[in-house]
């Protein structure tokens, strides 16, 4: 049977986030000895799954809690009882936000399909607008969620080599305005920390992005799945607030709830009103239990020590542990890595390697070593050369042992490619 509508052409054509969850669930649900830094899924940390499991416990003990989670539709907006305890909680952090401003999404992939489709794309009589991606290499999860072709621009980043065999990116604020004027971008879109290279960009890099926004009359997207003020997987920068003709788009998925697919955006009235329609028209109603979990949090006032004690401290470990095992055993080796500030993954650089990062990842695949081809995270551009074919994604999100394994494979498969 054939589709050839332009739906599916687009979302049912293949891509590298359908590659990235399908290798995920292979090496999770399939194949268990598979040694695993690919995927975004969150650590398993038994202090905050016994949390959950407790707070499940009490849901389940009260009748009335039980019809709610199984029984009931949500609203277009989400969750009334959530979005209260939301606006209180971001009226703590002195954010201009009441309910009006926050809606719930069947997870933050959903909300961003919502968003994109909403600002981008064509218009009547016209070809329409486009995303803009200020600093590549950025989320691939986005890559494919235009409905419309070519709905993405971006721009290459600026690349300083530092000491200790480290790198960063920079935003190349030039080239982002220069694309401004050309008239035809609907949004600038950020994450923060930035998946896939553990970049988090300053506040004052931040703040450029939003003048430059509200020069051109666009808002300007910020992804802080990994971020503040939940569930603060960064490590040495200071958090932003959010304010009017910003999207900022929140996630439970990092703070260890994947499976319970609930996003929050906050956004002006105006938007979220437009975004509850299209939630209800595409899903007529979000789920439960996150929102039933995550209020219970709220209430409690267990959510900032969980983050700051618990979540935050058990990551930032996980990086040094990783980098080190990396200086150690690649030392001999021509790599660099991005500056790890924030999220769950380090980003290597391979300079001059002998063969592209896919065919690097299909080899290590072979040896049960699954990790990301960094080629997927540069889209909508053509300018980088040979920087997008050299660097892979590690997530530092598996046990240690496992990561010591993985390490030392990756260190011989590419002392074996460079002749070391």
């Amino acid at each position: 049977m054939s589709y050839p509508s332009l739906f599916a052409q687009r979302l049912a054509s293949g891509s590298g986030i359908v590659d990235l969850m399908a290798d995920l669930g292979e090496a999770l649900n399939v194949n268990p000895s598979m040694l695993f830094l690919g995927g975004g899924n969150p650590a398993r940390i038994p202090e905050f799954e016994a949390l959950m499991a407790q707070e499940l416990k009490q849901l389940a003990g009260d009748e009335e809690a039980v019809h709610r989670l199984l029984g009931v539709y949500q609203s277009p907006q989400g969750s009334e009882a959530l979005i209260s305890e939301l606006s209180a909680f971001f009226q703590g952090l002195a954010w201009p936000v009441t309910e009006q401003n926050i809606c719930l999404s069947s997870g933050s992939q959903s909300a961003f399909f919502m968003l994109f489709n909403l600002l981008a794309g064509p218009e009547a009589h016209a070809e329409g607008k486009k995303i803009l991606l200020p600093m590549l290499p950025e989320y691939l999860g986005y890559a494919q969620q235009g409905l419309a072709e070519h709905m993405f621009e971006a721009c290459a980043p600026l690349i300083e080599e530092q000491p200790g065999q480290r790198f960063s990116y920079h935003c190349d604020f030039e080239a982002v305005e220069s694309r401004l004027a050309v008239g035809d971008i609907a949004a600038l879109c950020v994450s923060r920390p930035t998946n896939p290279s553990g970049n988090v960009h300053s506040v004052q890099t931040m703040e450029c992005l939003g003048r430059l926004a509200d020069k051109y009359q666009i808002p300007l997207i910020v992804d802080a799945a990994y971020g503040d003020p939940f569930p603060g997987v960064v490590y040495d920068a200071e958090p932003i607030a959010w304010k009017p003709n910003r999207i900022f788009v929140l996630s439970l998925s990092k703070l260890g709830l994947p499976g319970v697919r609930t996003g929050i955006v906050v956004a002006d009235t105006s938007l979220i009103e437009k975004l509850s329609a299209i939630n209800t028209v595409l899903s007529l109603a979000n789920g439960n239990l996150g929102p039933a979990l995550f209020e219970s949090l709220l209430k409690a006032k267990k959510l900032k020590p969980l983050c700051s004690d618990l979540i935050q401290p058990f990551y930032e470990r996980k990086r040094n542990y990783m980098q080190a095992l990396i200086d150690t055993h690649l030392q001999s080796l021509p790599y660099r890595l991005h500056q790890a500030q924030g999220a769950f993954f380090l980003w290597l650089w391979l300079k001059d390697l002998p063969l592209t990062s896919f065919e690097l990842y299909e080899r290590l695949k072979k040896r049960s070593l699954l990790v990301m081809d960094g080629s997927h995270f540069f889209f909508g551009s053509q300018v980088l050369g040979s920087h997008q074919h050299e660097c892979l994604r590690l997530s530092y999100c598996a046990e240690d042992a496992v990561l010591e394994q993985a390490v030392i494979l990756l260190a011989d498969e590419l002392k074996q490619l460079y002749a070391v």
